[in-house]
C-alpha cells in the first residue's frame, strides 16, 4: 500500500469517526432534550386532563390540611414540581419510580420513600444534563429557596436547608426517613418529620457521584386558594 493510499485511508476514517462523534452531541444536547420536552409536557397534560375529570366538590368542608396520599402507580405522573430557583418557566412532572425509562419523561419519586406531604422523607431524582436537563443547576439551590409541588388538590411549599451535598451512589442514608448521609455532620435533621430529598448526578456530564439537597414541609394550602406566595413574587 503506498503512503498516499494510507493517508487517504486514514484520512477518511477520521472524518467517519468525526462525524459519528458530531451526531453523538446533537443526539445528547438537542435530540435527547426535544424527546424530553414533548414526554414532559404530555405527562403535565395527563395530570391537568386527570385533575379536571375529578374536580374539587363545592362547598366542601374548610380545607385545614392536605388529604391523606395514596400509593402511586409505577411510571406514572402524580405531581408537578415547580422551583423558583430555576426560573419562571420551571415545571416538571413528578413520576412514580427513577428507572432510565421514567426519567426520560422527568422527575422519578424513589418509591421506596414517603409520598408526597406525608411524614417521612419524599425523595425526587433528575437528570442533570440529558432529557431536558431538569437539574442543570442543581448547584444555584441555596437555603431558604422553595420546592413547591401540586397533587392537583393541594400545594405542598418545601423549603431548602443545605447547599447541595456531594456524596456517592451508593450513600442510599441521604434518602432515609431521617436522612443519615454518610459525612459526619452532614445530617440536616435529628427528628422525624416531613422532608423532602432531591438527588442528580454529579459532575455535570458524569454519574460517579451525586448531587443532594435537603428540604423540610414549610405550608400547605388548597389549590382552590390559588397559587402559593413562592410562586407569586
Amino acid at each position: 500500500m503506498s503512503v498516499r493510499v494510507l493517508v487517504r485511508t486514514l484520512s477518511e476514517l477520521c472524518i467517519t469517526v468525526g462525524t459519528l462523534i458530531v451526531l453523538f452531541v446533537v443526539y445528547v444536547l438537542f435530540w435527547t432534550g426535544i424527546k424530553a420536552d414533548s414526554a414532559t409536557q404530555g405527562q403535565i397534560d395527563r395530570l391537568q386532563r386527570t385533575w379536571a375529570e375529578t374536580p374539587l366538590e363545592p362547598g366542601a368542608p374548610e380545607h385545614t390540611a392536605p388529604p391523606a396520599p395514596t400509593a402511586y402507580e409505577a411510571g406514572r405522573p402524580f405531581a408537578v414540581m415547580y422551583v423558583p430557583r430555576f426560573g419562571g418557566g420551571w415545571d416538571w412532572p413528578v413520576l412514580e419510580g427513577t428507572g432510565a425509562g421514567v426519567l426520560k419523561k422527568g422527575l422519578g419519586h424513589y418509591g421506596s420513600t414517603a409520598l408526597l406531604g406525608g411524614r417521612g422523607n419524599f425523595a425526587v431524582a433528575g437528570h442533570r444534563r440529558t432529557y431536558g436537563d431538569p437539574f442543570k443547576d442543581f448547584p444555584r439551590l441555596r437555603p431558604g429557596d422553595a420546592v413547591v409541588l401540586s397533587d392537583g388538590t393541594t400545594w405542598f411549599t418545601y423549603r431548602v436547608v443545605n447547599r447541595p451535598y456531594r456524596t456517592v451512589p451508593s450513600d442510599i442514608g441521604v434518602i432515609g426517613p431521617v436522612p443519615r448521609p454518610l459525612r459526619s455532620g452532614a445530617a440536616p435533621f435529628d427528628t422525624p418529620g416531613r422532608y423532602l430529598t432531591l438527588t442528580t448526578c454529579e459532575p455535570e456530564w458524569g454519574s460517579s457521584h451525586r448531587l443532594v439537597v435537603w428540604a423540610h414541609l414549610d405550608a400547605t394550602q388548597p389549590v382552590t386558594d390559588g397559587r402559593p406566595e413562592a410562586l407569586r413574587r
